[in-house]
């Protein structure tokens, strides 16, 4: 569960009364897109032939550049995460991090689903680097774009706890 009980305002957009706007939402989900994609040979690695996360990575960017509507991106998260569940280790979350990117088209805060699962694989697929996620987590960070950065790592903060604590390490 990446989702908090109570949402935060500001990563709702403001069709739904909260204050994201669109410019905003659609560079959280590039930047989703970027955190997944960067983990993504984790899964091509095990599972050669099936394309699903990588398009929903591709969903991710269509939607944020306003080239495909919300529910084709976020059905794209679904089958990147069917993809994600008869496996185990790097290639599961690598596919699931791949659907949540799709997936912040629908809700802006699967953002932080994105980037979480991605510190998941890198830590699956280099165990015995004691600062593996650190350094995949300080490396999305760096790819933030300013006008989010601050949103992200307050949100960040906020529910590094229903992000197994990727976001402290």
């Amino acid at each position: 569960m990446i989702l908090p009980t109570v949402r935060d305002p500001r990563l709702i957009t403001v069709r739904r009364g909260g204050s994201l706007t669109d410019t905003d939402h659609r560079l959280l989900a590039r930047w989703a897109a970027d955190c997944a994609d960067h983990v993504l040979e984790h899964f091509e690695h095990e599972q050669p032939d099936d394309a699903r996360p990588g398009e929903a990575i591709a969903a991710a960017r269509a939607w944020a550049a306003a080239e495909m509507p919300m529910m084709q991106a976020r059905a794209h998260g679904g089958h990147a995460m069917a993809a994600a569940r008869p496996l185990s280790g790097a290639a599961r979350f690598a596919a699931y991090a791949a659907g949540q990117a799709a997936c912040v088209a629908h809700v802006a805060e699967h953002d932080l689903g994105a980037a979480a699962y991605a510190i998941k694989a890198v830590r699956r697929a280099r165990p015995d680097e004691a600062g593996a996620g650190r350094d995949e987590r300080d490396w999305q960070r760096e790819q933030l774009p300013a006008s989010v950065r601050r949103l992200v790592l307050e949100d960040q903060a906020r529910r590094n706890d229903i992000c197994w604590s990727v976001f402290s390490e």
